[in-house]
Protein backbone atom coordinates (compact mmCIF):
# COMPACT_ATOMS: atom_id res chain seq x y z
CA UNK A 1 0.00 0.00 0.00
CA UNK A 2 1.60 3.64 -1.15
CA UNK A 3 1.83 5.51 2.06
CA UNK A 4 2.65 9.31 -0.07
CA UNK A 5 -0.22 10.99 -1.75
CA UNK A 6 -0.61 10.01 -5.55
CA UNK A 7 -0.97 13.53 -8.16
CA UNK A 8 -5.25 12.27 -7.92
CA UNK A 9 -4.85 12.02 -4.46
CA UNK A 10 -4.23 15.85 -3.75
CA UNK A 11 -6.21 17.09 -6.57
CA UNK A 12 -8.74 15.47 -4.79
CA UNK A 13 -7.79 17.07 -1.80
CA UNK A 14 -7.35 20.40 -2.54
CA UNK A 15 -11.04 20.65 -4.37
CA UNK A 16 -12.70 19.71 -1.06
CA UNK A 17 -14.75 21.74 1.12
CA UNK A 18 -12.31 20.71 3.62
CA UNK A 19 -14.05 21.35 7.08
CA UNK A 20 -11.74 21.59 10.36
CA UNK A 21 -12.05 18.88 13.13
CA UNK A 22 -11.40 20.71 17.07
CA UNK A 23 -11.31 18.90 20.43
CA UNK A 24 -14.40 20.85 21.29
CA UNK A 25 -16.83 18.11 20.71
CA UNK A 26 -15.17 15.55 22.25
CA UNK A 27 -14.96 17.69 25.43
CA UNK A 28 -18.51 16.44 26.20
CA UNK A 29 -18.27 13.36 25.93
CA UNK A 30 -18.72 10.92 29.52
CA UNK A 31 -15.26 10.54 30.81
CA UNK A 32 -13.30 13.19 28.64
CA UNK A 33 -10.32 14.26 30.66
CA UNK A 34 -8.64 17.49 29.17
CA UNK A 35 -6.93 20.79 29.88
CA UNK A 36 -8.28 23.69 27.95
CA UNK A 37 -7.06 22.95 23.95
CA UNK A 38 -3.99 21.44 25.13
CA UNK A 39 -4.90 17.79 25.51
CA UNK A 40 -7.74 16.09 25.69
CA UNK A 41 -7.97 11.62 26.72
CA UNK A 42 -10.83 9.63 26.37
CA UNK A 43 -11.76 5.95 26.37
CA UNK A 44 -13.57 3.68 23.64
CA UNK A 45 -12.42 5.47 20.48
CA UNK A 46 -15.60 4.71 18.85
CA UNK A 47 -16.90 7.97 19.79
CA UNK A 48 -13.86 9.75 19.66
CA UNK A 49 -13.48 12.43 17.15
CA UNK A 50 -13.22 10.35 13.67
CA UNK A 51 -15.68 12.53 11.82
CA UNK A 52 -17.97 10.45 9.50
CA UNK A 53 -17.96 13.21 7.62
CA UNK A 54 -14.45 13.89 6.22
CA UNK A 55 -12.48 16.34 8.65
CA UNK A 56 -8.70 18.26 8.73
CA UNK A 57 -7.19 17.36 11.82
CA UNK A 58 -6.13 20.60 14.10
CA UNK A 59 -4.64 18.17 16.78
CA UNK A 60 -1.75 15.30 16.95
CA UNK A 61 -3.88 12.06 17.55
CA UNK A 62 -2.43 8.57 19.27
CA UNK A 63 -4.75 6.02 19.89
CA UNK A 64 -4.37 2.21 20.67
CA UNK A 65 -7.03 -0.03 19.54
CA UNK A 66 -7.58 -2.72 22.76
CA UNK A 67 -10.76 -4.13 20.82
CA UNK A 68 -12.30 -4.39 17.59
CA UNK A 69 -10.76 -3.11 14.52
CA UNK A 70 -12.17 -0.01 12.67
CA UNK A 71 -11.41 1.44 8.65
CA UNK A 72 -10.82 4.74 8.11
CA UNK A 73 -8.94 7.08 5.39
CA UNK A 74 -6.06 9.55 5.74
CA UNK A 75 -5.61 12.20 3.04
CA UNK A 76 -7.37 9.69 0.78
CA UNK A 77 -5.07 6.44 1.65
CA UNK A 78 -7.43 3.98 3.10
CA UNK A 79 -6.34 2.48 6.56
CA UNK A 80 -6.76 -0.49 8.83
CA UNK A 81 -6.21 -1.01 12.54
CA UNK A 82 -7.19 -3.71 14.62
CA UNK A 83 -6.45 -4.39 18.55
CA UNK A 84 -3.17 -4.39 19.60
CA UNK A 85 -2.59 -1.55 17.27
CA UNK A 86 -1.50 2.08 18.11
CA UNK A 87 -2.49 4.78 15.28
CA UNK A 88 -0.78 8.13 15.16
CA UNK A 89 -2.51 10.83 12.87
CA UNK A 90 -0.46 14.15 12.68
CA UNK A 91 -2.23 18.01 12.61
CA UNK A 92 -3.50 19.18 9.39
CA UNK A 93 -4.13 15.61 8.20
CA UNK A 94 -7.57 14.93 6.56
CA UNK A 95 -9.31 12.08 8.08
CA UNK A 96 -12.48 10.25 6.06
CA UNK A 97 -15.03 7.51 6.01
CA UNK A 98 -14.51 6.37 9.40
CA UNK A 99 -15.95 2.82 10.02
CA UNK A 100 -15.53 0.79 13.51
CA UNK A 101 -16.86 -2.33 14.41
CA UNK A 102 -19.40 -2.78 16.72
CA UNK A 103 -17.09 -3.89 19.99
CA UNK A 104 -13.98 -1.07 19.07
CA UNK A 105 -12.50 -0.31 22.14
CA UNK A 106 -9.17 1.45 23.27
CA UNK A 107 -7.80 4.57 24.03
CA UNK A 108 -7.20 7.74 22.24
CA UNK A 109 -5.29 11.02 22.89
CA UNK A 110 -5.17 13.96 21.48
CA UNK A 111 -2.35 17.18 21.70
CA UNK A 112 -2.29 20.04 19.98
CA UNK A 113 0.25 21.21 17.85
CA UNK A 114 0.85 24.24 20.26
CA UNK A 115 1.10 21.95 23.54
CA UNK A 116 3.36 19.19 21.33
CA UNK A 117 5.73 21.97 20.58
CA UNK A 118 6.19 22.93 24.29
CA UNK A 119 6.27 19.25 25.80
CA UNK A 120 9.41 17.98 23.35
CA UNK A 121 12.74 18.88 24.63
CA UNK A 122 14.30 19.50 20.87
CA UNK A 123 14.05 19.54 17.10
CA UNK A 124 15.17 16.04 17.23
CA UNK A 125 12.09 14.49 18.90
CA UNK A 126 9.86 16.24 16.42
CA UNK A 127 12.14 15.29 13.55
CA UNK A 128 11.70 11.02 14.93
CA UNK A 129 7.93 11.53 15.60
CA UNK A 130 7.28 13.23 12.39
CA UNK A 131 8.69 10.44 10.33
CA UNK A 132 6.98 8.09 12.46
CA UNK A 133 3.77 9.12 11.89
CA UNK A 134 4.08 9.61 8.39
CA UNK A 135 5.79 6.29 7.67
CA UNK A 136 4.12 4.21 10.22
CA UNK A 137 0.61 5.62 10.77
CA UNK A 138 -0.55 2.17 12.08
CA UNK A 139 2.12 0.07 14.31
CA UNK A 140 1.35 -3.22 16.17
CA UNK A 141 2.28 -2.99 19.76
CA UNK A 142 3.62 -6.13 21.60
CA UNK A 143 1.98 -6.89 24.95
CA UNK A 144 4.70 -4.97 26.93
CA UNK A 145 4.41 -1.97 24.80
CA UNK A 146 0.83 -2.53 25.05
CA UNK A 147 0.87 -2.26 28.65
CA UNK A 148 3.09 0.79 28.94
CA UNK A 149 0.51 2.73 26.69
CA UNK A 150 -2.04 1.94 29.32
CA UNK A 151 -0.14 2.68 31.95
CA UNK A 152 1.30 5.82 30.51
CA UNK A 153 -2.63 6.83 29.70
CA UNK A 154 -3.96 5.94 33.00
CA UNK A 155 -1.36 8.12 34.85
CA UNK A 156 -1.90 11.10 32.34
CA UNK A 157 -5.70 10.69 32.69
CA UNK A 158 -5.15 10.86 36.48
CA UNK A 159 -2.93 13.87 36.58
CA UNK A 160 -5.33 15.66 33.80
CA UNK A 161 -8.38 15.22 36.12
CA UNK A 162 -6.53 16.51 39.29
CA UNK A 163 -7.74 19.92 38.93
CA UNK A 164 -6.48 21.13 42.33
CA UNK A 165 -2.44 20.52 41.22
CA UNK A 166 -1.20 24.22 40.33
CA UNK A 167 1.53 22.30 38.32
CA UNK A 168 -0.99 19.94 36.76
CA UNK A 169 -0.23 21.34 33.17
CA UNK A 170 3.65 20.90 33.93
CA UNK A 171 2.85 17.47 35.27
CA UNK A 172 1.28 16.15 32.27
CA UNK A 173 3.89 17.73 29.86
CA UNK A 174 6.79 16.42 31.97
CA UNK A 175 4.09 12.90 31.21
CA UNK A 176 4.16 13.16 27.73
CA UNK A 177 7.47 13.39 27.29
CA UNK A 178 8.78 10.37 29.33
CA UNK A 179 6.01 8.42 27.48
CA UNK A 180 7.57 9.55 23.83
CA UNK A 181 11.00 9.10 25.28
CA UNK A 182 9.82 5.51 26.71
CA UNK A 183 7.83 4.59 23.15
CA UNK A 184 11.35 5.69 21.73
CA UNK A 185 12.39 2.22 21.03
CA UNK A 186 9.25 1.31 19.11
CA UNK A 187 9.64 4.36 16.85
CA UNK A 188 13.03 3.68 15.55
CA UNK A 189 12.09 0.14 15.39
CA UNK A 190 9.40 0.70 13.20
CA UNK A 191 11.30 3.16 10.99
CA UNK A 192 14.11 1.10 10.45
CA UNK A 193 11.81 -2.38 10.07
CA UNK A 194 9.66 -0.20 7.36
CA UNK A 195 10.65 -1.42 4.07
CA UNK A 196 8.73 1.60 2.46
CA UNK A 197 11.23 4.00 3.69
CA UNK A 198 13.77 2.40 0.70
CA UNK A 199 11.52 4.03 -1.90
CA UNK A 200 12.91 7.29 -3.63
CA UNK A 201 9.89 9.33 -2.53
CA UNK A 202 10.83 8.56 1.03
CA UNK A 203 14.48 8.90 0.47
CA UNK A 204 14.37 12.25 -0.60
CA UNK A 205 11.84 13.36 2.29
CA UNK A 206 13.45 11.41 5.35
CA UNK A 207 17.18 13.27 4.04
CA UNK A 208 15.38 16.17 3.29
CA UNK A 209 14.02 16.59 7.15
CA UNK A 210 17.75 15.51 8.35
CA UNK A 211 18.90 18.58 6.42
CA UNK A 212 16.53 20.54 7.91
CA UNK A 213 16.66 19.62 11.31
CA UNK A 214 20.35 20.59 10.84
CA UNK A 215 20.52 23.59 9.21
CA UNK A 216 17.44 25.12 9.49
CA UNK A 217 18.87 27.79 12.08
CA UNK A 218 20.76 29.52 9.11
CA UNK A 219 19.51 27.64 5.57
CA UNK A 220 15.95 28.60 4.47
CA UNK A 221 16.21 28.87 0.87
CA UNK A 222 14.75 25.78 -1.05
CA UNK A 223 17.14 25.63 -3.74
CA UNK A 224 19.90 25.04 -1.42
CA UNK A 225 18.51 21.68 0.25
CA UNK A 226 17.86 20.33 -3.49
CA UNK A 227 21.28 21.07 -4.06
CA UNK A 228 22.71 19.27 -1.10
CA UNK A 229 20.59 16.52 -1.87
CA UNK A 230 21.74 16.84 -5.83
CA UNK A 231 18.07 17.60 -7.36
CA UNK A 232 16.79 20.77 -8.86
CA UNK A 233 14.04 22.51 -6.44
CA UNK A 234 11.44 21.71 -9.00
CA UNK A 235 11.68 17.91 -7.96
CA UNK A 236 12.06 18.18 -4.28
CA UNK A 237 9.02 20.19 -4.19
CA UNK A 238 7.05 17.86 -6.13
CA UNK A 239 8.68 14.71 -4.16
CA UNK A 240 8.14 16.69 -0.37
CA UNK A 241 4.49 17.55 -1.56
CA UNK A 242 3.45 14.63 -2.62
CA UNK A 243 4.36 12.61 0.47
CA UNK A 244 3.24 15.36 3.14
CA UNK A 245 0.90 17.28 1.57
CA UNK A 246 2.78 20.62 2.34
CA UNK A 247 5.68 22.44 0.89
CA UNK A 248 9.51 22.25 1.53
CA UNK A 249 9.07 26.22 2.36
CA UNK A 250 6.70 25.22 4.93
CA UNK A 251 8.77 22.25 6.45
CA UNK A 252 11.39 24.70 6.54
CA UNK A 253 9.42 27.42 8.32
CA UNK A 254 8.03 24.81 10.69
CA UNK A 255 10.97 24.40 12.24
CA UNK A 256 12.00 27.86 12.56
CA UNK A 257 8.95 28.50 14.69
CA UNK A 258 9.61 25.19 16.85
CA UNK A 259 13.12 26.25 17.25
CA UNK A 260 11.90 29.59 17.99
CA UNK A 261 9.16 28.38 20.76
CA UNK A 262 11.63 26.42 22.50
CA UNK A 263 14.19 29.19 22.84
CA UNK A 264 11.68 31.66 23.91
CA UNK A 265 10.21 29.30 26.99
CA UNK A 266 13.95 27.46 27.51
CA UNK A 267 16.29 30.07 27.32
CA UNK A 268 17.31 33.27 28.68
CA UNK A 269 18.55 34.50 26.01
CA UNK A 270 16.85 38.21 24.64
CA UNK A 271 14.55 38.16 21.92
CA UNK A 272 17.58 39.92 19.98
CA UNK A 273 20.06 37.31 20.90
CA UNK A 274 17.55 34.68 19.50
CA UNK A 275 17.29 36.77 16.42
CA UNK A 276 20.79 36.50 15.72
CA UNK A 277 20.93 32.93 16.83
CA UNK A 278 18.38 31.86 14.18
CA UNK A 279 20.25 34.83 11.47
CA UNK A 280 17.16 37.13 11.22
CA UNK A 281 17.96 40.25 9.80
CA UNK A 282 17.07 41.88 12.96
CA UNK A 283 14.52 41.29 16.31
CA UNK A 284 11.62 43.31 14.18
CA UNK A 285 11.99 40.95 11.19
CA UNK A 286 11.99 37.99 13.35
CA UNK A 287 8.84 39.17 15.80
CA UNK A 288 6.56 39.11 12.08
CA UNK A 289 7.94 36.26 10.97
CA UNK A 290 6.31 34.89 14.29
CA UNK A 291 2.95 36.63 14.86
CA UNK A 292 2.41 35.47 11.22
CA UNK A 293 2.53 31.74 11.69
CA UNK A 294 1.44 31.96 15.76
CA UNK A 295 -0.59 34.87 15.93
CA UNK A 296 1.13 36.28 18.70
CA UNK A 297 4.69 38.24 19.39
CA UNK A 298 7.91 36.39 20.50
CA UNK A 299 7.32 38.51 23.86
CA UNK A 300 3.90 37.67 24.42
CA UNK A 301 4.37 33.94 23.86
CA UNK A 302 7.18 33.96 26.19
CA UNK A 303 5.05 35.32 28.42
CA UNK A 304 2.27 32.16 28.53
Amino acid sequence: MNTYLSDDSISTLHNMDIKLSSMERAKKWPGAEYIGDDILLVESPSQAPFPHNGRQMTFNLVALCTKGHASYTVDTVERHVSAGEVLIIGEGHFVDNFAPSADLDGLCMMVSEDFFSETISNVADFSSFLLFSLTNPVVPLSEHDQALFSNYFQLIRDKIGDTQSYYRRNVVSALILAMLYDMGNVIYQGIQADEKLKGRAYSIFTKFIQLVEQHHRKERRVSWYAGELNITPKYLSETIKGVSLITPNEWIDRYVILEMRLLLKRSDKTIKEIAKELDFPNQSFMGKFFKEHTGISPSAYRKM
